[in-house]
């Protein structure tokens, strides 16, 4: 790279792709955005935003003449690095599903040019980036990586709705192919971050994605099997992790909750099992015990409420439910692998003769690859009357703006899974946590 600023190409503008597309724009780089999504392009076009926590006016900076956005990635032609920022699901075996990953490889291919750094930021497992998007960008291109073009990995590292850590302000892992591939990437991201983390390989940099989020899955799964243990003991979860946080060294709190959301908590630790038993027959049996524990969790908060429900004298075969939150975290509008979703499933499936939603964030359901069935539900408003028309409301995400006051006072029973009822009197509810 010289010293004029570089232009840089971002495909994929979701939760990852868009804040990198902003950040490289107020530095100073004219960008590129590519998405296969015509909605989204043209909404970022008119300087308007589709995710919640990105407001117009941040946007709005794409319309200065300094941005070019397409579904077309041929337009990548004119850039000097292109970083990928793709999902990467699992099937429905729960097996890594990179066909994103493939496809944008070889799209990426057809237009490459020489000395072009590509970087992929999508969490995979190890040794995705030298088997299988190295050889999908030779083959396409005819060029060869290391010698002809840059060639990088440099996990994402995004959590929507934190404005303490936005991606401008959280150290940045980065590496390449060899050497020249690992300065080209530091060079790039060291102009938007405060510090980049060089390590020795790409298949490093996928391990140590992973154990981010592993870690945190782990620990989340641990405090969720208490929770369910200090449900029978008739203890408080939330007052026990609180007094153990007050320790000083040693300890860091995780809350439990409803189950895992988002792209990356209920996915990634499935790819590094993948890859464990498949290729060096090792069994990840915490991560395992973790994945079982999490995704079990919605199916235990259906069960509680459906006790709740028999200790009142009603069945929640026949029920009216209410699923406040379905976003999978609070104060975004994020419904990607919510618990949310897993609760009104559920519920329906145990006969509930209607399940509706309420999120501030998510006035319509947007298609999901589990839940089709939901694509274009509408929320219904949080009223009394409303309120007062359902035989059990359940918190799932505990969004600031929620009027928990008046779940209290006109709910007859509120199935309370993010401790966000905590210190209110309830005129009429009854209050289970969950």
């Amino acid at each position: 790279m010289t010293d004029a600023k570089p232009v840089v190409g971002v495909i994929g503008l979701g939760y990852v792709g868009l804040p990198l597309l902003l950040a490289f724009r107020e530095a100073g780089c004219a960008v590129i955005g590519i998405d296969n999504d015509e909605t989204k392009i043209s909404r970022l076009a008119a300087g308007r935003s589709y995710l919640s926590h990105l407001p117009d006016e941040r946007v709005a900076i794409l319309c200065d003449g300094q941005a070019a956005l397409s579904t077309d990635p041929g337009i990548l032609v004119g850039a000097s690095d292109i970083i990928i920022a793709v999902p990467t699901p699992l099937t429905d075996v729960m097996t890594p599903d990179l066909s994103f990953v493939e496809a944008t490889a070889r799209a990426v291919g057809q237009h490459l040019q020489p000395d072009q750094l590509v970087s992929l930021e999508s969490t995979t497992y190890p040794g995705t980036t030298r088997e299988v998007v190295q050889p999908l960008l030779e083959e396409a291109s005819g060029l060869t990586a290391g010698e002809d073009f840059f060639l990088a990995f440099s996990p994402e590292r995004v959590d929507p709705g934190d404005d303490d850590h936005d991606i401008t302000r959280i150290p940045k892992i980065v590496a390449g192919l060899g050497p020249a591939d690992r300065d080209r990437a530091v060079a790039l991201y060291a102009l938007i971050t405060p510090e980049t983390v060089p390590v020795a390989s790409p298949e490093t940099a996928e391990m140590a994605k992973l154990l981010e989020n592993i870690y945190r899955a782990v620990n989340i799964a641990l405090v969720n099997e208490l929770k369910m243990l200090a449900d029978r003991m008739d203890l408080d979860i939330w007052e026990v992790i609180a007094a153990a946080a007050t320790k000083p060294f040693g300890f860091q709190a995780f809350w439990p909750g409803p189950g895992l959301g988002g792209h990356c908590l209920p996915i990634d630790p499935f790819y590094l099992d993948w890859i464990a038993r498949t290729r060096y027959g090792f069994e990840t049996r915490f991560v395992e015990l973790a994945g079982k524990i999490n995704t079990g969790m919605p199916a235990w908060v259906v069960e509680k409420t459906a006790a709740a429900l028999r200790e009142d004298g009603r069945d929640l075969s026949g029920a009216a439910i209410l699923i406040v939150g379905v976003a999978y975290k609070k104060d975004i509008s994020d419904t990607r692998e919510s618990p949310g979703l897993a609760l009104m499933d559920l519920c329906r499936a145990a006969g509930a003769a209607r399940v509706d939603y309420h999120d501030p964030f998510v006035p319509t359901l947007p298609p999901t690859r589990a839940y089709p069935e939901f694509t274009g539900l509408n929320a219904v408003a949080l009223t009394p009357e409303t309120v007062a028309g359902y035989d059990a409301v359940i918190i799932a995400a505990d969004h600031t703006a929620l009027d928990y006051a008046l779940l209290a006072e006109h709910a007859s029973l509120v199935v309370d899974t993010r401790n966000a009822m905590r210190g209110l009197s309830p005129a009429r509810a009854r209050i289970v946590r969950a």
